[in-house]
């Protein structure tokens, strides 16, 4: 049913080579020996152009001619409409009316036909297929299709070719064609190397899918990993991951808000929440002394939502704080409490005090202060500082 040699040569003429990255910080994180499989370095900034490329190449001549269609606002928008356009095939991305406009310019430069439609990915789907009913397009899944699981298996020929000894790989999972791929392309190749499927834990339609014996379909999602925001998962996907995934693990937003932070810092790379799944993993795992390969799924992200995960890393790690000081209403005690502040080796950010405000029946003020801090060790230090001098705080 799946031939990955024959799909990765028909992606090596459009892929970009991802090879493995040693992580010396994740080793030790983990007590594993930990190698990142970098798809936010792909083309198209995700592993779906592996996918939607060998689906598209696969069409017939008619298909082609008549032209595709999909539904999506994320990357497999942008997947379909990179392959499309280097298969000289017209393409169509239904995507939702609030979708960002940098995630649509971003599907436009790749010389699609962008439709604007509905108010959520349901309705905007519901519309591709029915512009593809009237106009005879081949409507593209995003993950549940047999020829998009066998490109993005892919991934698991290049991580076995690259590394002589694997014992695990951990894949983020949405709608599951990644992990189908993956799984299923490594169990062919060497049935003994384990594969663990990650999902967000207000996400996890595949684990929960698994343990029931069938497909569910979640109330509702909400995670930070919005492309694994998935309700409910593929049945094709469904089919493979339960019978070739060897484990499953989920994560909270604030496990994948620290592995986004981490990866940055550490690595300087950008992966997008959903794709950081992997590595928010790795302090869960019940094994040592592994190799462990965690494939970082994508890293198209919005510039002003990087900078809002990394303010939020900062203050989850203390490396920000913000505190609030009763001051006395007096001259010249603000600036003793900046002193005493300055003695901790904090940087001051910025100060909110305003003694017009009503506070503690005027005698005293109360004083916001944002420090930048070394941790949250330093920001007990602070804390402790403060207290001894007198101060309230808040």
């Amino acid at each position: 049913m799946f031939d990955f040699t024959s799909a990765k040569k028909r992606l090596d003429e459009v892929i970009r080579p991802t090879h493995l990255i040693y992580s010396e910080y994740f080793s030790d994180l983990a007590s594993n020996n930990v190698y990142i499989k970098p798809e936010n370095m792909q083309k198209t900034g995700s592993f779906k152009i592996r996918g939607a490329y060998n689906k598209l190449s696969k069409l017939d001549d008619h298909s082609k001619e008549v032209g595709i269609i999909t539904a999506s606002a994320g990357n497999h928008a942008q997947g379909v409409a990179y392959s499309a356009n280097k298969l000289g095939i017209n393409s169509t991305i239904c995507m939702p009316e609030q979708t960002p406009m940098i995630k649509v310019d971003g599907t436009l430069k790749y010389g699609a036909n962008v439709v604007l439609y509905g108010e959520n990915f349901d309705a905007c789907k519901d519309h591709a297929i029915k512009l593809a009913e009237e106009n005879g397009y081949t409507f593209i899944p995003p993950f549940d299709d047999l020829d998009v699981i066998e490109g993005q298996g892919t991934i698991g020929l290049e991580i076995i070719d690259e590394l002589e000894y694997v014992d695990y790989v951990i894949v983020p999972v949405g709608g599951g064609g990644l992990i189908a791929g993956v799984a299923k392309c490594i169990k062919q190749i060497s049935p003994l190397i384990k594969v663990i499927g990650v999902e967000p834990y207000s996400a996890r339609s595949m684990q929960e899918s698994v343990k029931k014996g069938k497909i569910i379909k979640l109330e509702g999602v909400d995670t930070i990993a919005d492309g694994t925001a998935v309700a409910e998962v593929g049945s094709y996907t469904y089919d493979i991951a339960k019978d070739y995934v060897d484990d499953w693990i989920t994560v909270t937003d604030e496990e994948i808000l620290m592995a986004f932070i981490n990866l940055m810092e550490k690595h300087k790379l950008v992966a997008e929440p959903s794709g950081a799944l992997s590595l928010a993993a790795l302090n869960k795992l019940n094994f040592y002394n592994k190799n462990v390969v965690s494939i970082i799924s994508g890293g198209n992200i919005d510039m002003s939502f990087i900078s809002q995960l990394i303010n939020r890393g900062l203050y989850e790690t203390g490396r920000i704080t913000r505190i609030n000081v009763e001051v006395p209403n007096i001259p010249g005690k603000l600036q003793s409490l900046l002193a005493d502040i300055a003695y901790t080796k904090a940087n001051v950010i910025s100060i909110d005090h305003d003694s017009l405000k009503e506070a503690s029946r005027f005698k005293n003020i109360n004083v916001e202060i944002t420090l930048e801090t070394n941790g949250q060790d330093h920001v007990k230090k602070i804390h402790d500082v403060i207290a001894k001098k007198g101060y309230i705080i808040h």
